[in-house]
């Protein structure tokens, strides 16, 4: 297997406000998400992607996710970002694959909850990249977990990619926060280790979030800013993998 980089977005209504208590509708949620979309066109356009939709959002702008389906890979984030139950998965894989006209075989779960692979594999997938294996204070711990590809219950699982040994991060936080040198460092390591490495960010993160009421650690490097350095990271790592879509691997 060629040594690959399996870049992903999690295209979603913009809902994070409401986890700090600040209130924004839902039209204003669906409006930022798809001007995320956006903003994200010089990336699309630059390298294959895999696109974690919620059947909502898809369901708001169904021309965008069709036309994007042609150059990506379409998968399922559950049906809404916020509120879940179990019969979702089926309904989004299904509004999905209607909407894209592709076949959905991916599934990762808003904010890597957990998720009974059972339930993935009745609802009709083949992977889920659900986990993000190390610890994240208020969120999970998954140390015990394995940092790379492996079969659980006939589902294959596609971590979120942690460097070798302490597993540092490298989600989209990570990506924000730490100084470029050092993250670029971390990814080429991942890669020469594991032969690939999984990076997800969201599309509203590049448009300007500033008023908002989230953490100044979530907000750090937003808008057009954190395009050119996403491009930058794309031309850099392209330089030792080839970008490849999740159902790929």
């Amino acid at each position: 297997m060629n040594r690959q980089v399996l870049l992903s977005f999690d295209v979603e209504e913009f809902d994070m406000p409401l986890e700090y208590q600040f209130n924004i509708p839902v039209d204003e949620q669906m409006r930022i998400g798809i001007e995320g979309l956006n903003a994200i066109t010089p990336i699309l356009e630059t390298v294959p992607s895999t696109l974690f939709t919620t059947a909502n959002f898809a369901n708001h702008c169904p021309e965008r996710i069709s036309k994007l389906a042609l150059s990506h890979e379409i998968a399922s984030h559950t049906f809404y970002h916020t509120a879940y139950e179990t019969a979702d998965l089926l309904k989004s894989r299904l509004r999905l694959e209607e909407i894209s006209g592709q076949k959905i075989t991916g599934l990762r779960m808003p904010r890597m909850r957990p998720v009974l692979m059972e339930d993935v594999k009745a609802a009709g997938y083949t992977y889920d990249s659900s986990i993000n294996p190390t610890w994240l204070p208020g969120r999970y711990n998954n140390f015990h977990l394995p940092r790379t590809v492996y079969t659980e219950n006939g589902i294959k699982r596609i971590p979120a990619s942690v460097s070798p040994g302490i597993r540092i991060p490298l989600f989209w936080l990570s990506f924000k926060n730490m100084p470029y040198a050092l993250y670029l460092k971390l990814c080429r390591q991942t890669i020469a280790k594991d032969g690939y490495i999984c990076l997800y960010f969201h599309p509203w993160e590049f448009t300007p979030i500033e008023q908002f009421g989230l953490p100044g650690y979530t907000r750090r490097w937003c808008g057009p800013a954190l395009v050119e350095r996403l491009l930058q990271l794309v031309k850099d790592l392209s330089k030792d993998a080839e970008f490849s879509t999740m159902n790929q691997i």
